[in-house]
């Protein structure tokens, strides 16, 4: 077994001596470069973000902004990372080196004052201004508006990165001004060749484990022989654990880069995502073909969160608000479950057992979602939170209706947050089914909607504003669908 290593900047290092738990943060600051900061070491600010050659959409190789606090140096054996000090091109001895035109953005449109937050903010620009679809010189006709720049700039690259000094506005500035990469930039030129090829990792400290094997069967016979393992995909739950409740794992098993669960297929009658594509990923695959997803993915977290977050691992931790499962409720998805002695097919309604429990076996993990098609027409998810973006749920709510000549064929609803386990709200939709969809029909199953599940008071909302919220979401999308229809 080759010893562990990393690309950083363009120079390998190995990752011995750190430990399997230390995070890519603290290997970079350990190595000196310390632009990458730690600020919540939990996903939430942005402080810490790197970009990461992945396999691309578009073209080989895209760079990917992720959160250097979560992920584990281990995670990225073989692989390839630029930080903030390697965005910029080295002069000539005894000069300085030339900003990368991100950071000269924001140099000169004030978009850093203390300093803490800009390298993040830097990594997280250079992820958006490489990425090979963004148009740099749209019609002029098209217009903007303010989370779409003239270049073509999705502002959302940045809602996983804060600020606590500068205000947003000469970062935004900054990032509607960066233009398209030139033909001579060495980033954009690498991203057409491929990403390192994903390698068997064994690497062991202190008696602990960090494992990747090459290939599906070999991990489920690794899971077989070790089932108190922690199976890690993106590592945004398990990165959150390590680092802010001390929790360590004698074995932890990486599931991110195996072929088998990096698959979307669209049959006949399904569409198949495996359960380690990021949700990136599955966002711009698709393309908008899910119109439910499509609504969810702009809303599950951050963008950074998202370029390693996964449904096996949003499934997998079994939490009840998580933001995909009443998503996936609606949509009547079910898992392909696989273990060393075969699959199984479970429809996620029945997967969840209990407050962060399921009918997953030891040894057993998610290879895959299965969405039946055709899909229903009328769709909606939504989220109630403190924030708009970047928020965990109060309530998730998620809609997928059949309507055919005013009346309710079908009806499915998804709900998070107000169960110890995320729920279909069977007794809303047996009182939408066979009737009109009309204002009293609605009303009357939006006082069903109300008595669904059994929410809780706690920090994020009381018993009866979440059950308040769930009447209100189903007179919501009623009156999105009349004003639709009507215009």
């Amino acid at each position: 077994m080759v010893a562990a290593r990393i690309t950083v900047n363009g120079e390998e290092a190995p990752i011995s001596p750190a430990a399997p738990h230390t995070t890519v943060l603290d290997f970079l600051r350990e190595r000196g470069l310390t632009g990458t900061k730690e600020g919540c070491a939990e996903g939430e600010c942005g402080a810490c973000s790197v970009l990461v050659a992945r396999p691309g959409v578009n073209k080989p190789t895209d760079w990917v902004a992720v959160n250097a606090c979560l992920v584990p140096v281990a995670a990225l054996d073989g692989q390839e990372i630029i930080t903030s000090e390697g965005l910029a091109t080295a002069g000539e001895p005894g000069t300085p080196p030339t900003l990368h035109p991100v950071q000269e953005e924001m140099a000169v449109r004030g978009g850093s004052q203390c300093g803490y937050c800009t390298p993040g903010f830097v990594c997280s620009m250079a992820a958006e201004y490489y990425r090979p679809d963004r148009c740099a010189h749209p019609d002029p006709a098209e217009g903007t508006d303010a989370e779409h720049g003239p270049n073509g700039f999705d502002l959302h690259a940045l809602s996983g990165n804060l600020c606590r000094c500068t205000g947003y506005r000469p970062i935004r500035d900054a990032a509607f001004a960066v233009g398209a990469p030139t033909d001579e930039d060495p980033l954009a030129r690498r991203r057409e060749q491929a990403p390192p090829a994903p390698v068997a990792t064994e690497y062991a400290r202190d008696d602990s484990a960090f494992l990747r094997k090459d290939t599906l069967a070999e991990t489920l016979e690794l899971l077989r022989e070790r089932p108190d393992a922690v199976v890690v995909a993106g590592s945004t739950d398990w990165g959150v654990e390590v680092n802010i409740r001390a929790r360590r794992a004698s074995c932890v098993v990486a599931v991110d880069r195996l072929p088998e669960l990096r698959e979307l297929r669209v049959a006949s009658d399904h569409i198949e995502i495996g359960a380690a594509l990021t949700l990136t990923e599955i966002e711009r695959r698709l393309d908008g073909d899910v119109p439910l997803l499509a609504e969810l993915f702009p809303q599950f977290a951050s963008r950074l969160i998202r370029n390693g977050a996964t449904l096996g691992g949003n499934l997998g931790t079994g939490s009840p608000i998580g933001d995909s499962p009443p998503v996936l409720l609606a949509l009547e998805a079910s898992l392909v479950l696989a273990d060393a002695d075969g699959e199984r097919e479970v429809p996620l309604a029945d997967y969840f057992t209990g407050y962060r429990q399921s009918v997953r076996r030891p040894g057993e993990l998610i290879r895959a979602v299965r969405v039946p098609l055709p899909l229903s027409p009328t769709v909606a998810f939504h989220k109630i939170a403190k924030r708009r973006f970047d928020d965990i749920s109060s309530v998730a709510v998620a809609f997928a209706v059949d309507i055919e000549d005013g009346l309710v064929r079908k009806a499915r609803i998804g709900l998070g947050g107000v169960a110890a386990t995320p729920i279909r709200a069977l007794a809303t939709e047996a009182a939408l089914e066979g009737r009109p969809w009309s204002a009293e029909t609605v009303e009357a199953a939006a006082r069903v909607l109300r008595g669904e599940g059994t929410p809780m008071d706690d920090h994020r909302a009381s018993s009866l504003y979440r059950s308040a919220m769930l009447g209100q979401s189903l007179l919501k999308l009623h009156a999105q669908t009349t004003e639709a229809v009507s215009s």
